[in-house]
């Protein structure tokens, strides 16, 4: 999310735990908070790392466990529903839609255009290009019309 843009891999982590600790303590959040508690309360298997600040900001990618980021992840919702938010690229929000009436869920529909989206930010890092709108919209509908 653009909001993001110059936080630090720290600063990012703390908006995540302290939204979350406001979240738990029923204080008033922001919009931007709000969204983030969404996507922490729809993965309950990530809520004990931001429910602890230490555990989130000393938390590192272990390659030989093969362990999922949480953090990638969670920011992938955050970047898909942003997109859907404006429709950006153009018919995103349809093929969501496409995608969610197939899967019968929100939540998976969300999966399948952040995996398209994870392929598209990985060949346009590896290349060292900007990632390709077109290029992304066609993974997430051959995601459709594999599911």
């Amino acid at each position: 999310m653009s909001v993001f843009d110059n936080y630090t891999r720290e600063q990012l982590r703390r908006a995540y735990t302290e939204a979350w600790a406001k979240h738990v303590a029923h204080a008033l959040l922001t919009p931007l908070e709000a969204l983030i508690t969404d996507v922490i309360g729809a993965h309950p298997e990530y809520q004990s790392m931001v429910a602890h600040s230490e555990t989130a900001l000393e938390f590192e990618q272990n390659a030989a466990a093969a362990a999922e980021n949480p953090f990638l992840h969670m920011g992938l919702h955050l970047a898909v529903r942003e997109q859907l938010s404006i429709d950006r690229p153009p018919g995103i929000r349809d093929l969501h839609r496409q995608l969610q009436a197939r899967h019968g869920d929100t939540h998976l529909a969300e999966h399948a255009l952040m995996e398209a989206l994870g392929e598209e930010l990985h060949v346009a890092q590896r290349n060292g290009q900007a990632p390709d709108e077109q290029q992304y919209l066609a993974r997430a509908r051959d995601r459709l019309a594999r599911s």
